[in-house]
């Protein structure tokens, strides 16, 4: 059976991902998104916080009733490497061979690998195909008090052919001039184009977008990589999908989509998430993801 057809539906895969990319055709997407693990060294988890009756908890509440709290996780996976790059590279070398001749890679990282996915790409590109390194800047979370606060990811843009790839600045929407009194009244009213330095807040804890799975990416940074970087009816791959917010937004956008994932967890949240109009696939899950 073929895994995948360009006329077939949106599809969900869940399996290892180097071994599913390796069944998908050359050039076959315009856009891939990469969103791997960051390597921080611990188990990346959301939990979920209750309180129960008990009679040895330590909070005592109406009529000396005592509870404790109990916290359980909902959604994880092990984001811990002996090599890192081991993992990684057969799996950029399998999206620079997926990119047609006018697509891009968005490779989303931290501070932890960043520098060093930035010298794998220029061998496997091209120094010439580095497009951008945008900052993605963000302000929540915990703060260190012996080192500046880390608040923000990397995400560094590859295109295949320097001299060819899509990209359409007036398909992306835009945001508000931080000085408008520095520009005219229409401007203000337009608002300006995106740099490479975007402010987006992270998926809020209590929001009506979050879906529970730890490391859910916010709507507004997809929407921004996939109006720029495809057209409508383009193909868009994202195998490292976690909790799908790629097929979400390509769908929402009118672009068809592939996401792979290994963790049972993340195929839950895609399911439902994505609709009933999504196939979904069960293969080999060898190996990490």
């Amino acid at each position: 059976m073929t895994l995948w057809l360009p006329d077939g539906p949106d599809l969900v895969v869940h399996g290892d991902n180097l071994a599913v990319t390796a069944q998908l055709p050359d050039a076959a997407f315009r856009l891939i998104y990469l969103d791997p693990p960051f390597n921080t060294g611990r188990r990346q988890t959301l939990q979920r916080t209750t309180t129960v009756r008990s009679a040895t908890g330590s909070r005592v509440g109406f009529q000396g009733a005592r509870y404790e709290t109990v916290k359980s996780t909902l959604y994880g996976y092990d984001d811990r490497f002996e090599d890192y790059w081991e993992f990684l590279e057969p799996r950029l070398e399998e999206a620079w061979r997926l990119l047609d001749e006018r697509g891009t890679l968005y490779l989303h990282l931290d501070y932890r690998e960043v520098h060093y996915a930035k010298v794998a790409l220029d061998a496997l590109f091209g120094r010439e195909c580095f497009l951008n390194e945008i900052v993605w800047a963000y302000d929540y979370g915990a703060r260190s008090r012996s080192r500046w606060p880390s608040k923000h990811d990397t995400i560094l843009v590859y295109v295949k052919d320097p001299d060819g790839y899509h990209f359409d600045a007036a398909a992306v929407d835009r945001e508000p001039y931080m000085a408008p009194g520095l520009v005219t009244p229409e401007k203000a009213a337009l608002g300006k184009l995106p740099t490479d330095v975007w402010w987006h807040t992270i998926v809020s804890p209590t929001g009506s977008e979050k879906t529970g799975y730890a490391t859910q990416k916010p709507r507004g940074i997809l929407r921004r990589i996939v109006q720029a970087s495809s057209a409508p009816g383009d193909w868009v791959l994202d195998f490292f999908a976690g909790s799908g917010t790629t097929g979400a937004v390509a769908a929402e956008l009118g672009r068809r989509f592939v996401l792979v994932d290994s963790n049972p967890d993340a195929i839950d949240v895609m399911r439902s998430r994505l609709g009933a109009a999504t196939a979904f696939v069960e293969t080999a899950r060898e190996g990490a993801s």
